[in-house]
Parts: C-alpha cells; structure tokens; sequence
C-alpha cells in the first residue's frame, strides 16, 4: 500500500469530490426536469441524455458503470412516462 493510500483523502480532495457530486446532481436534475415537461421531441430527449452522462464521466472519469447504474433508470423511466412507450 503506499503512503497517500495510507493516509486517506486531504480536505481539499473530499471538498472537490463534494463539488462535483453537486455539480452532477444538478445537471441530472435540470435534465429531468427538462424531459418532464414533455415539450421536446424524443430524439431531443435522448441527447441531452447522453450529454448529461458525458458531463458525468467528464466529472468521473471510469465510472460509467456506476452513472448507468444510478442515472440511466431515471431517464428510462421518465422517457417511458412523458412519451409514453411501454
């Protein structure tokens, strides 16, 4: 093991790691809430989509595992609902 991983996150990193996650948090947010008003066509949708999972994996890099895991079901669900598929 070496000594950074010994020591743990500084301050400084646990701070940015908090800015990011809120960063994140509000571009899925404003994305939903963008969708939900159902006033965009599908296609429009779904690249937002998938500019809000860029942003993502720009903020976490390797992590896309976790934000198709997290994120991804909201969207499916939202799109499924506003646009009626089934």
């Amino acid at each position: 093991m070496t000594e950074d991983a010994k020591r743990g996150p500084t301050k400084e990193e646990i701070d940015e790691e908090s800015r990011q996650v809120r960063r994140l948090r509000i571009v899925v947010t404003l994305a939903l809430q963008v969708i939900a008003q159902g006033k965009m066509p599908i296609e429009e949708a779904h690249e937002l989509i998938a500019a809000t999972r860029k942003v993502a994996l720009q903020l976490f890099p390797g992590k896309d595992k976790v934000y198709d895991l997290i994120y991804l079901p909201k969207f499916q669900r939202l799109i499924k609902e506003v646009y009626r598929l089934h």
